[in-house]
């Protein structure tokens, strides 16, 4: 089927952004142009995309299903056009996918070098979960994604550099001392309240995953999506927090809480998508993991 491409670029706009007038200014183009290309992109199809009324666009089932498909080809077009353009030595951009945990005690230092190696490049920064990241990655709209591992997401798409080792600690502050010099059973730490990750991050995944193998079902007292909210929570007497060891605050009024099941060490792995062309500055900021 031959469809002009400016069609699906319309749609895709008109479908990020649910209106027809915000797309029409994204594009510079009129309001009914992209009426009428809509129409015309339907016609062809011989599909409803949109369903439209006076105070809002709603895509139809089928138009959910054209988007999956059309929003990765657009971020691949827009990484084409950039990458004809980058040069490591003229400028250019690199868009690093990476949780706010990750980026703040890990990847800090890295950008700063990268920053200082190639000045003219500029650094774009989302921050997502770890396995919200590796959807960034395979839509296209990130260059490489730093994660923890195990990530469940990570499939055959992308390749795999294991780039840290860590492991995960329980921490608590003096309201909890008895437990100072105390090897915990998962069962007695099941006594107190428990403060983690919410169920959308490999973190949560990883410790459910750990009582579940001992038969336990953990309820924690509190879920966040931010480690540092975790450590002020410790901090206050909330409760027990669950948090990396690389970002275990020294402070006096902190400990770590410790168990009789030695846990796991995991991995902060950099990955990037195989099937797509690396660009250059994407090639020079993996060397600093070699």
């Amino acid at each position: 089927m031959d469809i002009n491409y400016e069609l699906y670029k319309v749609f895709y706009y008109v479908a990020t952004t649910l209106s027809f007038s915000e797309a029409s200014k994204q594009l510079f183009i009129s309001q009914s142009a992209v009426s009428q290309s809509i129409k015309a992109l339907e016609k062809k199809l011989e599909q409803t995309l949109f369903i439209r009324s006076t105070k809002r666009v709603q895509l139809t089932p089928e138009g959910e299903i054209l988007l999956r498909h059309v929003e990765p080809a657009m971020n691949l077009i827009k990484r084409g056009e950039a990458q004809i353009m980058d040069s490591v030595s003229t400028g250019g951009q690199i868009r690093i996918g990476a949780s706010d945990t990750i980026c703040r005690y890990f990847l800090v230092p890295y950008l700063e070098r990268f920053h200082k190696d190639f000045p003219s490049i500029h650094i774009k920064v989302t921050n997502q979960t770890s396995l919200k990241c590796v959807d960034l990655l395979e839509s296209g709209q990130v260059d490489l994604i730093v994660t923890n591992y195990p990530n469940t997401n990570l499939g055959n798409l992308t390749t795999v550099k294991k780039i840290k080792e860590f492991k995960d600690v329980f921490i608590a502050n003096n309201d909890f001392k008895e437990l100072k010099g105390r090897k915990l059973s998962f069962k007695e730490l099941l006594n107190h309240p428990i403060l983690m990750l919410d169920r959308k991050s490999t973190t949560s995944e990883f410790l459910h995953s750990l009582f579940q193998q001992q038969q336990l079902d953990l309820v924690p007292e509190i879920e966040l999506s931010s480690n540092d909210l975790l450590i002020d929570l410790a901090r206050i007497g909330l409760g027990i927090a669950f948090i990396p060891d690389f970002c275990v605050p020294k402070s006096k009024n902190l400990f770590v809480v410790d168990t009789e099941y030695e846990l796991p060490k995991r991995q902060l792995v950099v990955a990037h998508n195989e099937h797509v062309p690396t660009s250059k500055a994407t090639l020079e900021f993996l060397k600093y993991f070699e």
